[in-house]
């Protein structure tokens, strides 16, 4: 039986079996290659998406076939991007059809997505620096600028913060985004003072210092020009006495005799000048605060002299080294030589001072001209007048209070008002 079997698969064996394949020749697309090709490193090397804002990283050129073999122009850096579609080139390459039909490398060397990177909710106030610029949103490529009515060197308060490929933005509530590059976090207001300054008032007839108490920062014209500074000097007598009072040496009711002495010796006033003390000697007492009172008030030469005679020494050494060192200068109260500079030194040493002088020098028989002319809050200030000299030197208690020391030469009241309107329209 096994072998009829045998005998019976042998024709099975001898005869020839066509055979079977399950191979197939498949035309695939350049995408699906690409897809079957492409590794990790492609994927770092080139866009697979359209970015939401395409834009340029560098200068390229665009093609007219999508193997970018043609050119068609050249786009400069930063340009915005209309895509319609991604595709694989013959070259396995993926490339972007823009919307006018021209090609270009869908190369993240080449292209970058310009969206914004981050954004937090932040509470910061600044100053808007000079060219400031306003934007919809945090600048992007076709980010469209917007108008407001913000104004440079003015404070703003931010609200949102934002990163973007283009640096970083802050949201100003109701006007817009704001580049940190054009805001300052520091009070930069002087840096308009300057502007204004050298605009309208360089010229060598007037000696300007300006200065912001709270920052310390300054501005200025010819402020080391010195001039005859007349009654301005009488700063110093003021300061030496007030210092004399804070250290306990000198009593506001204390008495000083008038005698002709006080008028007669080296670095005296005339006491023919202004105030409204006799002008020759009463042998009346006066108290230090009636006298501090007549000078700050009415600018009397009287009771400088007086002041000057009994506190200050005749204006002796101790006087004078104590104001040189406060005004970095050789102080003569003789030859009263000053720098508007000088003179807002010696006014800021004052304002240190914090002593009853300030408000004597907010009400003074010269407050309707001059510094404090059209200023509607405290000035405090001390004038000098002599020859063609006009001078006003004064503490402005706007929001940040500051120092305006003005000195003129063969120029008006009025002039010294200007001067001191445009600093104030600036720093109030």
């Amino acid at each position: 039986m096994k072998r009829l079997f045998a005998v019976m698969l042998i024709p099975f064996f001898l005869t020839s079996l066509s055979a079977v394949s399950t191979e197939k020749n498949v035309d695939l697309s350049n995408t699906d290659k690409y897809r079957l090709t492409a590794g990790i490193a492609a994927s770092t090397t080139y866009f697979d998406a359209i970015p939401a804002n395409p834009a340029l990283i560098q200068t390229s050129d665009i093609y007219k076939d999508s193997n970018l073999t043609v050119a068609s122009r050249t786009i400069a850096a930063n340009s915005q991007l209309d895509i319609d579609r991604i595709l694989i080139n013959d070259n396995s390459q993926p490339v972007f059809e823009l919307s006018d039909g021209n090609y270009i490398e869908a190369s993240r060397q080449l292209i970058y997505d310009d969206v914004i990177l981050s954004q937090e909710t932040v509470s910061e106030n600044y100053w808007l620096k000079d060219d400031f610029q306003v934007y919809q949103t945090p600048y992007v490529v076709g980010t469209q600028e917007v108008k407001t009515d913000l104004n440079a060197y003015s404070a703003v308060t931010v609200s949102q913060k934002a990163t973007t490929y283009h640096g970083t933005y802050y949201k100003v509530d109701g006007k817009g985004w704001i580049s940190s590059d054009s805001l300052s976090d520091t009070d930069n207001r002087m840096e308009k003072v300057q502007q204004v300054l050298n605009q309208k008032y360089n010229k060598s007839n007037y000696s300007i210092y300006v200065k912001q108490l709270s920052t310390q920062e300054t501005a200025g014209i010819n402020s080391d020009t010195t001039m005859y500074a007349a009654s301005v000097a009488k700063l110093a007598t003021l300061y030496y006495v007030e210092e004399k009072i804070q250290d306990g040496s000198v009593k506001m009711d204390d008495k000083l005799k008038y005698t002709a002495d006080v008028n007669n010796f080296a670095k005296a006033y005339n006491p023919s000048g202004s105030g409204k003390i006799s002008k020759t000697a009463d042998d009346k007492d006066y108290s230090v605060e009636d006298l501090l009172k007549a000078v700050c008030q009415n600018s009397d030469n009287v009771a400088t002299n007086i002041l000057g005679y009994y506190i200050a020494k005749q204006y002796g050494d101790h006087f004078t080294s104590d104001i040189s060192a406060i005004t970095n200068t050789n102080f003569d109260m003789k030859a009263r030589e000053m720098s508007s500079k000088t003179a807002a030194d010696l006014m800021e040493a004052i304002y240190q001072q914090n002593g009853d002088i300030i408000s004597y020098l907010s009400s003074t028989a010269f407050d309707n001209a001059r510094i404090s002319r059209d200023i509607n809050v405290q000035v405090a200030h001390k004038i000098g007048d002599a020859y063609d000299y006009r001078h006003d030197v004064a503490i402005v208690y706007a929001n940040q209070p500051f120092i305006l020391s003005i000195f003129t030469d063969k120029a008006s009241y009025d002039d010294i008002s200007n001067i001191a309107n445009d600093v104030y329209n600036i720093l109030k």
